[in-house]
């Protein structure tokens, strides 16, 4: 923890103001508002160019206030907050009356988390109340995972950076479904999918469209401006050479298993082999390939199980469509 009690006195004061605070969680930076205000959650929006159907997440300090933001918990719920609140698990319930339709993207349903991390804690602490914060960047590109991140891509448009370090998880949370019969994962993240089956006892279901919007689901999505190409990990090498060969200034995820291959690539950055790793530098890594230059990204998808999961889906929207709207 980084930042002073000063500085989360002044961040709380922004907020109660109705400004922009961006602040740490141990996923990725949020930009942040008074859930409860209307004008500044619709600020959000604009500042990120985010579509207003896409709704937000609202973070609060603990569990004990979770039926003041929404309308019935269901056990599933209350089992799911005991073992993995605080952390990067969000749920999605049916809308309380303390929060405003804008911040749901006109839904009658709420995501809502406890983060993990003591500056965002001690902030909800100061500040009182909930606080919408999806990642603090331009919708659609790379989340921040430290302040500078966020500096350098929304400038002046945040009213307050509140410097905690670096993310330790560096994906977002898992949004898991909530409102049905059977609990379902909208977005895998922070918390696998697995640690909650074996809470539950149950498989998690994977709806094959999201009947709720939720965060993460556009098709192109946590892209760095260099295009992203998937192949097999096999196949990442030759995939990068021929890139190169024509006359793309090519940058390379090399996975773990072909750590001692040389690439003739732009810019090569290699995978760590442990999951937890690859998930808090992943972003890191995409940024890194931008500042040098490259134009094209490619990466495989590790295995889709455990923090691979989540890993899998951020690269292949990054890899999605970029004229999609």
């Amino acid at each position: 923890m980084t930042a002073s009690t000063s500085g989360i006195d002044m961040a709380a004061g922004v907020l109660r103001a109705g400004g922009l605070v961006a602040l740490p969680t141990e996923t990725v930076y949020g930009l942040g508002a008074n859930a409860e205000d209307p004008a500044a959650v619709s600020r959000i929006f604009q500042v990120k160019g985010r579509p207003p159907s896409h709704p937000l997440i609202v973070h609060i300090g603990d569990a004990e206030p979770l039926d003041d933001w929404a309308e019935e918990v269901p056990a599933t719920a209350r089992l799911l907050v005991e073992r993995f609140w605080p952390g990067p698990l969000t749920l999605v319930l049916r809308r309380g009356r303390r929060v405003p339709l804008v911040a749901t993207g006109g839904l009658e349903t709420v995501a809502v988390r406890v983060p993990d991390h003591p500056v965002a804690l001690a902030l909800l602490s100061a500040f009182g109340g909930g606080i919408t914060a999806p990642s603090a960047n331009r919708f659609g590109s790379v989340s921040p995972t430290t302040a500078d991140d966020v500096r350098a891509e929304l400038g002046d448009a945040v009213d307050f950076v509140l410097d905690g370090g670096p993310c330790r998880v560096g994906v977002e949370s898992t949004i898991i479904d909530v409102t049905g019969e059977v609990p379902a994962v909208l977005r895998p993240g922070g918390v696998p999918c697995e640690d909650l089956e074996a809470v539950l006892g149950r498989p998690l279901a994977v709806p094959s469209t999201s009947r709720i919007r939720v965060p993460g689901q556009h098709p192109s999505h946590y892209a760095p401006r260099a295009r992203v190409v998937l192949a097999e990990p096999e196949k990442v090498v030759a995939e990068a050479e021929l890139a190169q060969q024509q006359g793309h200034r090519v940058g390379v995820l090399l996975p773990a298993a072909f750590a001692d291959a040389e690439v003739k690539a732009h810019a090569v950055v290699q995978v760590p082999g442990s999951m937890a790793a690859y998930a808090r530098g992943l972003y890191g890594f995409l940024r890194e390939l931008d500042q040098k230059g490259c134009d094209l990204i490619v990466a495989s998808l590790p295995a889709a199980e455990g923090l691979g999961l989540a890993i899998g889906n951020r690269l292949h929207r990054a890899a999605g469509p970029r004229n999609t709207v």
